[in-house]
């Protein structure tokens, strides 16, 4: 008798914890691509241009560094056999600067890049964040996924916000 009370209990609870889960909201799950919604944005354009302008114009020192040190170079190679061993000792030293330098200043260009893409697309991807928050919230998702950062493996039966997206961020 006490064995087919506590099967009786079990049932109960069984029963009780499916009834619970059935009694919850559904989960909804959504994707979007991050990538595609930003390249879909009228800012990204004007951006890209800034970013690219300042990329161009750090090549541009990097190029006129170069032509300094290739024209040293040039002049030490013609001048070798007249030069005095100081006058050697000298403008080796000086075209050894003159690398070190240039390899320094193309590893900060490469941060400075960096941080100026950064400054520039942050607030967007905020933007971005913020509308993919919202239409979350006002579409009763769980979870919406970044198929754009290759964060999701499998993502079929999930539903594509990028409409509601674009609609909040005011695209066609």
């Amino acid at each position: 008798m006490k064995g087919f009370k506590k099967a009786i209990a079990l049932l109960t609870m069984v029963v009780l914890m499916a009834s619970i889960g059935y009694a919850q909201a559904p989960v909804k799950f959504g994707y979007i691509d991050s990538n595609e919604i930003l390249s879909l944005m009228p800012e990204t354009d004007s951006l890209q241009n800034e970013l690219k302008a300042y990329a161009d114009y750090l090549d541009q020192q990097m190029s006129t560094m170069a032509m300094e040190y290739q024209t040293k170079v040039t002049e030490y190679q013609e001048n070798f056999n007249t030069m005095s061993d100081l006058i050697r000792q000298t403008k080796e030293k000086e075209i050894t600067d003159l690398q070190a330098r240039i390899q320094a200043f193309q590893q900060s260009a490469d941060q400075d890049l960096g941080a100026k893409q950064a400054e520039l697309f942050n607030p967007l991807i905020e933007k971005v964040k913020d509308a993919i928050t919202a239409v979350g919230q006002e579409n009763a998702y769980t979870y919406i996924f970044d198929i754009g950062t290759g964060s999701l493996v499998f993502y079929e039966n999930g539903d594509n916000v990028l409409p509601l997206v674009k609609k909040k961020l005011g695209i066609n």
